[in-house]
């Protein structure tokens, strides 16, 4: 009988030690971290409310400036490219709402685009490069000449451009006699498809960067294959602008490659927010810079020289009565 009490009563004590501690944690664990977590809590949601709000009206700010310029766009653009002809190439993986927007903007400006010649995946895959350069060779006219240094991009840039634009004002919108089967050589090839009349040479060329960077072992190689593209295009014509929306100004990007490449970027203009309205009407006012011997890199990324050409041509005055 004793030990029965015994052990009812060491029962009753532990449950009356466990509640007196839970009692105990409790109250000291609620003064001060209990106290500090809420306040924290409640400091870290009315942060985020804050910072929620900040950005719905910084949406809010630039889609009125992009209402604002699109709207306006026509009338910022008017005549700055009349009488001249533009060819877009687009680059793998470039963006076709991009490139029928910045051609939108491109035709407003009162420029004919002539054509457009689209890169595919296969004219970047590194395992064609033969391919490409047996191409470029075959169909180069007779007194196109390759050095030892030239990549086969080099080569295959050179043959195109050659085939689509032209730096002599008397050729502007006639087909250069050779490019027609040299288009075809190369559509044939699956490295480019064409829409519409590349070949009635422009004198100025738009190069559609990628949306994207491109990524892995042979990004560097894809990169400066477009900037190979862009170069050539711009010593066959009068003047070339590449591009492309801000990440492609980033390490990686076909812009950046470019801009981090003094020969080339001291001929070639680069716009890196073509994504962006605004963009849209540098890359008119760029092309028309191209015209005057001038080139810059503009945007918002690494490596601008400005947001914009600093003196953008204004239209000439057309007499009337």
């Amino acid at each position: 009988m004793i030990d029965f009490r015994y052990h009812l009563v060491s029962i009753v004590a532990i449950f009356l030690a466990l509640s007196v501690g839970i009692v105990l944690g409790t109250t000291l664990l609620k003064e001060p971290a209990i106290d500090t977590a809420e306040t924290l809590a409640n400091q870290l949601r009315l942060s985020n409310n804050e910072l929620r709000a900040e950005l719905k009206t910084v949406q809010g700010q630039n889609a009125a400036n992009d209402a604002f310029v699109t709207a306006d766009t026509p009338r910022l653009v008017r005549d700055t490219l009349a009488g001249e002809r533009v060819v877009i190439v687009e680059a793998p993986g470039s963006s076709v709402s991009m490139r029928e927007a910045v051609q939108q903007v491109v035709t407003e400006s009162g420029a004919i685009v002539s054509g457009r010649v689209t890169l595919t995946d296969k004219y970047l895959d590194a395992t064609q490069s033969d391919v490409v350069d047996r191409l470029a060779t075959d169909a180069k006219p007779v007194e196109m000449t390759f050095t030892a240094e030239d990549t086969p991009y080099d080569k295959a840039a050179a043959v195109l451009a050659n085939a689509i634009v032209t730096g002599d004002p008397a050729q502007v919108g006639k087909a250069n006699p050779v490019a027609t089967g040299v288009l075809e050589a190369f559509q044939r090839g699956g490295l480019i498809n064409v829409a519409e009349q590349p070949a009635k040479r422009a004198d100025l060329a738009l190069v559609i960067g990628p949306a994207e960077p491109y990524a892995g072992e042979t990004a560097v190689a894809q990169s400066a294959a477009v900037v190979s593209m862009a170069t050539a295009l711009d010593e066959a014509g009068r003047g070339t602008v590449l591009a492309g929306p801000l990440n492609s100004s980033a390490a990686g990007g076909a812009l950046a490659a470019l801009r981090e490449d003094t020969v080339a970027a001291e001929k070639v203009s680069t716009v890196d927010n073509v994504d962006m309205p605004a963009g849209r009407v540098v890359v008119v006012y760029a092309l028309r810079e191209q015209l005057s011997g001038s080139s810059g890199q503009y945007g918002m990324g690494p490596g601008v020289s400005a947001i914009e050409p600093s003196a953008p041509a204004v239209p000439t005055p057309t007499s009337g009565g």
